[in-house]
């Protein structure tokens, strides 16, 4: 059980790096204040991609892998806008402890949403009571 949840906690470290910092462009990072811009889903479809590619890798039963990438698409899309609706506008060279207090929260927030995942994904190869 310990390996899985270690596995799982590092593949989903190097997907978020990946699909946050990599390959996230700017006309996603454009989008994530609108539901009406494909921006912040194309962003949370990289993410729930990769942790589909984790779980499945991890062989997680199908139902738990495809219920926990439509929770992880919808929490993250739901997280980023947050971030932008009530941070958006700070400017990091203004107000630089502010920035990273928003973006440390939001980070943590994700961070948070992949414990929930592991326990989850735990429960449905049987790996915890």
């Amino acid at each position: 059980m310990l390996s899985l949840a270690l596995g799982l906690f590092a593949g989903f470290e190097l997907k978020h790096f990946v699909a946050d910092y990599l390959l996230q462009t700017g006309w996603m990072i454009a989008g994530k204040a609108s539901f009406t811009k494909p921006g912040g889903y194309a962003h949370a479809g990289v993410h729930a991609l990769g942790s589909a590619i984790v779980l499945l890798a991890a062989r997680i039963p199908w139902p738990a892998v495809l219920a926990l990438i439509v929770a992880e698409f919808v929490v993250h899309f739901l997280l980023d806008r947050a971030k932008v609706s009530y941070g958006g506008g700070i400017d990091p060279d203004e107000d630089a402890q502010r920035f990273w207090a928003m973006h440390g929260l939001d980070q943590f927030l994700h961070q948070a949403t992949y414990i929930v995942m592991i326990y989850v994904a735990l429960r449905a190869a049987g790996a915890v009571f």
